[in-house]
């Protein structure tokens, strides 16, 4: 896929609350930074269409999502994209394989078993197929999690900090893993060093406003020291001889 698979110009208010932002994401990975109450979760629900902006226009590839001045909007279903927020949102009722199955409608039931079981099996999640939520620890919610938003093949996916309840290995593992995918991600994280350490490219948001965008290398160069205390004696020479 080209530059530019995503494309936002929006704007938001709610309570006070005010949101403008104008961006391109490739077909890589992004990560989004900013402190809380910046608007990181808010931006990520507007691009899903689980909140509808004042006035804006989204795009993914040549589809139209959200056009305000022609009033077009996407139902957040049929947006080919998924999201995954911190808290895993699984329905407790279904098993881990429903629930990965569960927006799998327009497949033949071949088609959708062979489906949850390749993305459970992405997941390291096959053992859990048959168990619920409620006998799933956090990190392993967030694995049928993950599966479950892969499963429709999304055309872009959205990560609102999914990994917090996992530790750093099985981050590390899960994430190349969707990287091998291919699939574009924003990803929402207050971790530096993931964004240094994956070369991905970032998108700073304080207040409401983007305040730069680029190679993460080089939009996180004003954050070196605290680059430097996240990543420890991981940190890579570049980043000390910095000056």
């Amino acid at each position: 896929m080209r530059r530019g698979v995503v494309r936002a110009d929006v704007r938001y208010r709610h309570a006070g609350f005010h949101l403008e932002a104008r961006f391109e994401l490739g077909p890589g990975w992004t990560v989004l930074f900013g402190p809380s109450g910046a608007g990181k979760s808010t931006l990520l629900r507007i691009l899903s269409g689980l909140l509808a902006p004042e006035w804006g226009r989204i795009s993914l590839g040549s589809r139209v999502l959200t056009d305000t001045d022609s009033r077009t909007a996407v139902e957040p279903g049929q947006r080919h994209i998924g999201f995954v927020t911190q808290r895993p949102a699984l329905f407790p009722h279904l098993t881990a394989r429903a629930n990965v199955a569960f927006g799998l409608h327009d497949l033949t039931r071949e088609q959708r078993e062979a489906r949850v079981a390749e993305m459970l099996d992405l997941l390291d999640a096959t053992a859990l197929a048959d168990r619920r939520p409620g006998a799933l620890s956090g990190g392993e919610q967030q694995r049928v999690a993950l599966a479950r938003a892969l499963a429709p093949r999304p055309e872009l996916l959205l990560l609102d900090e999914p990994f917090a309840a996992l530790d750093t290995a099985s981050r590390t593992a899960i994430v190349d893993k969707l990287r091998a995918i291919g699939v574009p991600v924003l990803y929402v994280s207050h971790a530096l060093a993931d964004a240094w350490q994956m070369n991905a490219d970032a998108i700073v948001l304080e207040d409401g406003r983007i305040e730069a965008q680029g190679p993460a290398r080089e939009v996180l160069a004003a954050h070196r020291e605290r680059l430097l205390e996240q990543l420890g004696a991981d940190a890579p020479s570049e980043l000390r001889l910095r000056t």
